[in-house]
């Protein structure tokens, strides 16, 4: 199999794994897992009175969502630069050994 029809070949595997469940659940309600939490906690016990309050309440679920999102990349961009630190440390290692 060439590599071109095998890459096409796996991108529309990733397509349809990634689209398929938006298909099939057309009239699912998704929610958080926070609002799924909250909901569950005064199903079993109605007088529940959480412990503490959020300092802060974002201004908007837009703000809230790039917060979320800008939590995600410092994290991604911490963790790949280790691993890009260590391939390099590694890599070098390797280029000094005769």
């Amino acid at each position: 199999m060439k590599p071109m029809t095998k890459n096409g070949l796996l991108l529309i595997i990733v397509a349809v794994l990634a689209f398929a469940p938006l298909i099939l659940t057309r009239d699912a309600q998704f929610s958080g897992a926070d609002d799924q939490a909250k909901q569950a906690i005064s199903t079993l016990n109605p007088n529940y009175v959480p412990w503490f309050k959020p300092f802060w309440k974002p201004p908007s679920a837009e703000v809230e969502s790039f917060l979320f999102a800008l939590q995600a990349a410092i994290g991604s961009g911490f963790v790949f630069y280790y691993l890009g630190y260590s391939k390099g440390k590694h890599s070098a290692s390797q280029k000094d050994q005769p």
